[in-house]
Parts: structure tokens; C-alpha cells; sequence
């Protein structure tokens, strides 16, 4: 699969999802010409970073919803482990899918699934931005230490 680029369609993906404690489906074409999507993957659920990252995107979900723009969370562990840990440390009030099966296809898509070492079938930490039309306005890589800055994309989604 070729890396994706700012300017490419977004491929669309159905998942099983979890918001605010209740377990949906989250299809992102039903979504993207209704708001801006801001995908975030994180790789592990049970981790501090990841905590750290998605607990700041509840914080900041008002000043998200009013640049008209849905914080998603992905992860390629199961829904039944995705809503322990939402039980610990939530609730969400935005999606948290699971890519669980087939195991990391979307992260795959997405070229954020990694291939070999220690996160080895995790996805990597990594935020696209999708704008209404579905193009891809925004990319950033992380190290899996590396906690997204929240007000980066705060300044980001108002001019979409």
C-alpha cells in the first residue's frame, strides 16, 4: 500500500466503535460530509500516553464540536478491551473504534500498522485530519512516547 498523502481521499472503513460507554458502529462516510474528522490511532490501550492523548480530546470536545470537526480514536485491540479500559479511565464522548479484525486492516489502509519489532501488529500514534470532502488535510507521525499536542489541532480545524 502506497504511504497516503495531504490531498488523498480518505479511504473509508465501517468499525465497531464505543461512545460514551455504548457500543455502535462508526462508518466514516456517513460521517465526513457532516463534520471534519480528526483520526486519531494510538497503539495500545492500558498505556499512559495513550490515556494522556484521548483524555485531552474529551477535554477539549466542545472546542472540537464547535469548529464542526469529530475526534476518532483507533486501535487494533478488541471492542471488550477497548471498553474495560474506557471504564477506567472515560467515559468518551467520541468514538473509540476497534481494528481489531481483520486484525489492523484499517491501520494497514492507513499505513500506520506496524510490520515488525516491539509494536509489531500495533498501529502506530498518528492523527489525520479529513476534511468535509473527504480529502486528507492533515497527517502527523508520532514516536509511541510522543503524546499528540491537542492545541495543534485546535488551531488546525477552524480553517477548514
Amino acid at each position: 500500500m502506497t504511504a497516503l498523502r495531504v490531498g488523498d481521499e480518505a479511504p473509508d472503513f465501517d468499525l465497531p466503535a464505543l461512545v460514551a460507554g455504548v457500543k455502535q458502529r462508526f462508518h466514516l462516510s456517513d460521517q465526513r460530509a457532516r463534520k471534519n474528522i480528526v483520526l486519531a490511532f494510538y497503539p495500545f490501550n492500558w498505556d499512559a500516553v495513550s490515556a494522556g492523548q484521548l483524555m485531552s480530546y474529551q477535554v477539549e470536545r466542545e472546542t472540537f464540536l464547535a469548529a464542526d470537526t469529530e475526534v476518532v480514536g483507533i486501535c487494533v485491540e478488541s471492542i471488550m478491551n477497548i471498553t474495560c479500559w474506557e471504564r477506567e479511565i472515560g467515559p468518551f464522548d467520541f468514538p473509540i473504534c476497534s481494528d481489531f479484525w481483520p486484525h489492523g486492516e484499517v491501520s494497514g489502509t492507513y499505513g500506520v500498522l506496524c510490520p515488525e519489532g516491539a509494536g509489531r501488529g500495533a498501529s502506530e500514534r498518528a492523527v489525520f485530519v479529513v476534511a468535509k470532502d473527504g480529502s486528507i488535510v492533515f497527517i502527523k507521525h508520532y514516536a509511541v512516547d510522543d503524546q499528540p499536542k491537542t492545541d495543534e489541532l485546535l488551531r488546525l480545524v477552524p480553517s477548514l
